[in-house]
C-alpha cells in the first residue's frame, strides 16, 4: 500500500537555494529531503503525494517516490504527464526512489503525472501494486480442454543428461563501466553422437546480489562484500534437461553484469544483451571447430552443431535474442556492438517468454514463438504479442510467428531462480496478491490460477514445441502452435491458446494497410483519443494487441472495431485492392472480443470482384477469463473453409471485400486480420534489408549565434525500405511522423535541429526521434536525437522587504529578485526557522488554508510555525522576468499578544537552509 505522507501543495513550488554568497543565492530545486512539489501542477492545481523536484540547476529532476519498493523486474518504470510518455526514470538503491532529467519538459505541461510500468499503475493513491481499480468482481470458469495434439513434444526424451558449468573471462560492452561475465550452466546429452542443435538461454532483468539467510537484495554489479551473485542463469534447468533429453545441448548464460546497468542505456540494454549472446556463441563455433579448446563441460558433451540454433530468452532476455537475431542476419554499426567477429551459425528460430519489446522492432525472417503469460505482474500489458503483429508486411512472410498464451502463469515461475520455495535468493510472485482485493482469475488458489510446477512444465513443453519445429523441421507440431486449436497433454493442466501470423498464410485483409470500412469503425491501437482508440480507458483490463510504444500516437497500426446492440448488419472490409485467396484451404481470422463474454457469434462471407457473394460458415469466439489487472482482450484465431466460395463459383483470385455479419443479439468485437490459410511450414530465408540505427548527439548550446546538428542516422545493409519516423517536438509535447524510403549509405532520416545560443538559464532541450520497420527494413536502435546541453549559471536573487512589519490581519510581503532573466521558470524556496528573540509567530496566527497548502499540516494544535514540519514557501519567477513576491497571510484573533516575529531561510539543493543565505523575517503587531 502507498503510505507516503500525504503533503498537497499548490504548483508554484519547487526550486530552493543552492550555493551563493551571504544575501544571496542561486534558485535551485530541493533534493529528495524537500517538500512533495513539482512547478507543475496536477488537473486540480495541486501535485499528488510522492512527487517532487530535485537537483541544481541543469540537473534539475523529477523526482517520485514510492510507499514501498518497487521490484527490480523487466518492465521500464515510465514518468507520463497528461497522458504522453515523459521519459524513463533512473531508480536508486532504495529501490523506491526513481529519477529523471526534466530537460526540455515545461513545468506547465507536467499535469496529471503517472508512474506506468507495462501499462500498470505504479503511483495511484493506496495501490503500489498496479492493481487498478481493486477487487475483481468476475468469477471466471475454465474452459473445456482443447483437443490433444498428434505429437507431444514436453515427453523427455530418450537420452541421459549431464551437467555442469564454465566461466571465461568478462568482457567488456559499449556504455557499461563494469565489465560483463561469461558463465554459464550447460546441460547436454549422454550417448548422442553427431553433432547436435545447440539451444542457448538468457535470463531477464532481476536483482543480482543477495546475502544468504536474509531477505536483503540488491541491483548491484559487482556483488559487495559479504553478497554472492544471484543465479538466474541456473532457473531453466528443467528446460535444459528436457531438451537435453530429447538431443539437443543446452546452455544457459548470466547477464546480471548487463541487468545492474541497462539503467543507464537508452535501449534498456537490448544491444548489449544481443552482444554477450553472440560473445558465447562465438566461443561455442571456436569450441565446435577445436574440441580440445572448450572447457571440460563442453568437451564432454556432444559437438553442437551451429547451423542450427534456437534461442530462448525470458523478459528483457527475449528482446536481447530478438536483437541478437537481427544483428546476426544485419551487423548492427560497430561502435554501438561488444562483438565484432564473423556469424559463424544460424539461428532457426526463436522463444520469447514474457519479453519485453521497448523498441517494437521484431525479426521479421526469424521464425517466432512468444509465450505470453496471462497472470503476467511485471510486463502486464503482454507487449510481447508485438513480435507477431509487428512482423506483417514488412517481409517475406513465411516465417511462422505464433503468440503463445498460457492462462494463469505469472511472470517469475518460468524461472526457478525467480520462485519462491525454489530460488537460492529472496523470490516472489511478480502478481501482487492483496487479500483484501483478491483477483478472480490470478491470485493463488483461483481456479485459473497455475502453481509454479504446473506453469514450468507447461513452458518447458512449449519451448521443446517450438524447437521440434524450428530445429526438428516436424510439422506435426505446427499444430500446437499456430492457431490450429490442439493442446499438448505434457503441458496439462495449464490452458494454452495460440494465434500465428506468417507460414503458408498468403493474402490477407488487414486493416493497417490501405482498406475502408462500412458498418464498423477503423480505430487505432495507440491514440489519445478515446473516440478513435481501439480500446477506451475504462475498459476492465488491456490489449496485448495495443501495447503503448513511445509515441502518443500511432499512424497505421489499426484493427477494425465492431459493436452491435442487434443481430444481422455486417461490417464490410475492402481492401485497397482484390487480393487473392487462390489455392487456400480456409481463411484465417484473429478475433478480440471481451474477456469473460461467451459464444459471440459471426458470419463470414467474401464477395469477388463481379460481385459475387458468398457465406463461408458461422463462427463462434469465446473471451479469455480476465479482470481489470489483466491483458485479456487477446485475439482468438477462427478458421473457416473456402469450400462454400468455391462451390458458389467466386473468383477467390480477386476476393474484394470480407463481411463480419453479427447473430448474437448485441455484442462487441475487434478483427485484428484475415488471411488465406493452407497447412504447412516452408522454408524460411532472410531478404537483403536494409537495417536502421538511432544515434544521440549531445551539444552545448553556446552563449550566441544559430547552429544546425542533425540526428546522427545510419542505414547500412542492402536493398531499400520504409520505416516510418516520428519526431517529438519538446516544446508541445506532440509527435509528427512521415514515412521515409531508406536506402544503405543515404541520408533519408534527416532531422535538422536548429540550437540557439544565449547566456540565459535554462535547463536544456532533448530533441527525440523514433523510428519503426512498415515494409522491406529492419529497425536496431529505435530513438536517438540530439540533445542541447545548458551551459549558462543558474541566476542567483536577493530578497528585499516589502511589509515586513504589519498589523495582524494583514499580509507580511517579500520581493524576491533575480540577479538575471532566464529562460525557464525558477522557483526560490525558504525553509521556516526558529527566531533569533522573542515571541514566534503561531499557527494560529495565520491563513489555515495557507498552512495546509504550504505544508499539508492543520493549524490546531496551536504550535510555533517553526515546529511545523516542511514550512516552505516559495515564489514563482516567470521566464524572462526578474522577480516575484512571496507573501504570508495573518489572520486576526482577540487575544492580546506581545509582538511576533517569522523568520525564514533560503534552503541549498538539498533541501537543507543555506547558512548566510538571504532571510525572510517579519514582524505581526496586535490589532487590539
Amino acid at each position: 500500500m502507498f503510505r507516503a505522507r500525504r503533503i498537497w501543495v499548490t504548483a508554484a513550488t519547487v526550486l530552493a537555494v543552492a550555493g551563493g554568497m551571504s544575501g544571496s543565492a542561486q534558485a535551485a530545486p530541493p533534493s529528495d529531503a524537500g517538500p512533495f512539489t513539482a512547478t507543475a501542477a496536477a488537473n486540480d492545481g495541486t501535485l499528488p503525494p510522492g512527487w517532487r523536484i530535485t537537483g541544481k540547476g541543469s540537473a534539475q529532476q523529477l523526482v517520485w517516490r514510492s510507499g514501498t519498493r518497487v521490484p527490480m523486474g523487466d518492465a521500464r518504470v515510465e514518468f507520463h504527464a497528461g497522458g504522453r510518455f515523459l521519459g524513463v526514470p533512473k531508480p536508486a538503491k532504495d529501490g523506491r526512489t526513481f529519477r529523471l532529467g526534466l530537460g526540455a519538459v515545461a513545468p506547465k505541461r507536467l499535469t496529471d503525472l503517472q508512474v506506468l510500468a507495462a501499462g500498470r499503475r505504479l503511483d495511484a493513491a493506496g495501490d503500489n501494486s498496479g492493481s487498478g481499480k481493486g477487487r475483481s468482481e468476475v468469477a471466471a470458469q475454465p474452459a473445456a480442454p482443447l483437443p490433444a495434439g498428434a505429437i507431444d513434444p514436453g515427453k523427455p526424451g530418450t537420452y541421459r543428461t549431464t551437467t555442469g558449468e564454465y566461466t571465461l573471462d568478462s568482457v567488456r560492452l559499449p556504455g557499461y563501466p563494469q565489465p560483463i561475465e561469461m558463465q554459464a550452466v550447460v546441460v547436454a546429452p549422454k550417448g548422442a553422437t553427431g553433432k547436435r542443435p545447440l539451444a542457448l538461454f538468457l535470463h531477464g532483468r532481476h536483482y543480482t546480489c543477495y546475502k544468504p539467510g536474509t531477505e536483503e537484495i540488491t541491483g548491484d554489479w559487482p556483488c559487495p562484500t559479504g553478497l554472492k551473485s544471484v543465479p538466474s542463469y541456473r532457473g531453466y534447468l528443467r528446460d535444459q534437461q528436457l531438451l537435453a533429453s530429447q538431443g539437443y545441448v543446452t546452455v544457459s548464460i548470466s547477464a546480471n553484469g548487463i541487468n545492474a546497468q541497462d539503467a543507464d542505456a537508452e535501449d534498456a540494454g537490448a544491444q548489449a544483451r544481443s552482444s554477450l549472446i553472440r560473445q558465447h556463441l562465438a566461443h561455442w563455433a571456436d569450441w565446435s571447430a577445436h574440441p580440445e579448446t572448450a572447457p571440460p563441460v563442453v568437451r564432454n558433451a556432444p559437438r553442437a552443431d551451429l547451423s542450427r540454433v534456437l534461442l530462448i530468452g525470458h523478459s528483457r532476455g527475449g528482446e536481447g535474442v530478438n536483437r541478437a537475431a537481427m544483428d546476426s542476419l544485419y551487423p548492427p554499426p560497430a561502435a554501438q556492438d561488444g562483438y565484432h567477429g564473423p556469424v559463424r551459425w544460424k539461428i532457426r528460430g526463436t522463444v520469447l517468454i514474457g519479453p519485453t519489446i521497448f523498441g517494437q522492432n521484431p525479426v521479421a525472417d526469424v521464425p517466432s514463438v512468444t509465450i505470453l503469460p496471462g497472470c503476467d505482474g511485471d510486463v502486464s500489458d503482454l507487449q510481447g504479442e508485438v513480435y507477431v503483429d509487428g512482423t506483417r508486411g514488412v517481409s517475406k512472410g513465411t516465417a511462422l510467428h505464433s503468440a503463445v498464451y498460457v492462462e494463469g502463469a505469472d511472470h517469475n515461475f518460468f524461472n526457478t531462480e525467480w520462485t519462491p520455495g525454489q530460488a537460492q535468493a529472496p523470490a516472489e510472485d511478480d502478481f501482487y496478491d492483496d487479500p483484501d482485493q483478491r483477483d478472480a482469475v490470478c491470485s493463488p488458489g483461483t481456479a485459473t490460477r497455475l502453481t509454479a510446477d504446473q506453469q514450468h512444465k507447461a513452458g518447458s513443453t512449449y519451448i521443446a514445441t517450438a524447437a521440434r519445429l524450428f530445429i526438428g523441421g516436424d510439422d506435426r507440431a505446427r499444430q500446437l502452435l499456430d492457431g490450429t486449436g490442439r493442446r499438448a497433454p505434457s503441458a496439462d493442466p495449464a490452458r494454452v491458446l495460440t494465434h500465428a501470423v506468417g507460414a503458408n498464410r498468403g493474402a490477407g485483409f488487414l486493416p493497417d494497410g490501405q482498406v475502408t470500412v462500412s458498418g464498423g469503425t477503423l480505430c487505432s491501437a495507440v491514440d489519445p483519443d478515446p473516440a478513435v482508440a481501439c480500446l477506451s480507458d475504462d475498459a476492465k483490463g488491456i490489449s496485448p494487441h495495443f501495447a503503448q510504444w513511445e509515441a502518443a500516437k500511432e499512424v497505421g497500426r489499426r484493427a477494425v472495431a465492431l459493436r452491435w446492440s442487434a443481430a444481422g448488419s455486417p461490417v464490410t472490409v475492402r481492401p485497397g485492392k482484390p487480393v487473392s485467396l487462390g489455392g487456400a484451404k480456409g481463411l484465417a481470422l484473429r478475433v478480440i472480443v471481451p474477456p469473460n463474454t461467451t459464444d459471440t457469434q459471426l458470419d463470414v462471407s467474401v464477395t469477388d470482384a463481379s460481385g459475387h457473394r458468398a457465406t463461408l460458415g458461422r463462427v463462434r469466439v469465446d473471451g479469455l477469463p480476465g479482470t481489470q489487472r489483466t491483458a485479456s482482450y487477446w485475439a482468438r484465431e477462427i478458421r473457416v473453409p473456402l469450400a462454400a466460395a468455391s462451390h458458389a463459383g467466386l473468383d477467390l483470385r480477386h476476393t474484394k471485400s470480407l463481411d463480419l455479419t453479427p447473430r448474437s443479439r448485441s455484442g462487441q468485437a475487434w478483427l485484428m486480420d484475415a488471411w488465406a490459410w493452407r497447412p504447412g511450414t516452408p522454408a524460411v530465408t532472410s531478404a537483403p534489408l536494409p537495417r536502421v540505427d538511432i544515434g544521440r548527439l549531445a551539444v552545448k548550446e553556446g552563449d550566441s549565434g544559430v547552429k544546425t546538428y542533425r540526428v546522427p542516422v545510419q542505414v547500412s545493409g542492402h536493398g531499400s525500405g520504409q520505416v516510418r519516423v516520428y519526431v517529438h517536438n519538446p516544446a508541445t509535447g506532440e509527435d509528427t511522423s512521415h514515412l521515409v524510403t531508406v536506402r544503405p549509405g543515404g541520408n533519408s532520416i534527416d532531422v535538422p535541429v536548429k540550437v540557439e545560443g544565449n547566456t540565459r538559464f535554462d535547463y536544456g532541450v532533448q530533441h527525440d526521434i523514433f523510428v519503426k520497420a512498415v515494409h522491406g527494413a529492419v529497425v536496431g536502435a529505435h530513438r536517438g536525437g540530439v540533445t542541447t546541453e545548458n551551459d549558462d549559471p543558474m541566476p542567483t536573487f536577493t530578497v528585499t522587504p516589502i511589509a515586513d512589519r504589519v498589523t495582524e490581519g494583514k499580509p507580511l510581503k517579500w520581493k524576491v529578485t533575480l540577479s538575471a532573466a532566464a529562460d525557464v521558470e525558477l522557483n526560490p524556496a525558504f525553509l521556516v526557522q526558529p527566531v533569533v528573540s522573542g515571541p514566534e509567530l503561531s499557527t494560529l496566527d495565520v491563513d489555515p488554508q495557507w498552512l495546509s497548502e504550504n505544508s499539508g499540516e492543520e493549524a490546531a494544535p496551536e504550535r510555533p510555525l517553526s515546529k511545523v514540519l516542511g514550512l516552505f514557501l516559495w515564489t514563482p519567477v516567470p521566464a524572462g522576468e526578474f522577480s516575484g513576491e512571496i507573501s504570508v497571510p495573518t489572520i486576526t484573533d482577540q487575544v492580546t499578544e506581545q509582538p511576533e516575529s517569522v523568520r525564514f531561510l533560503a534552503v541549498d539543493q538539498n533541501g537543507d537552509p543555506q547558512s548566510g543565505g538571504p532571510e525572510l523575517t517579519g514582524t505581526v503587531l496586535d490589532a487590539s
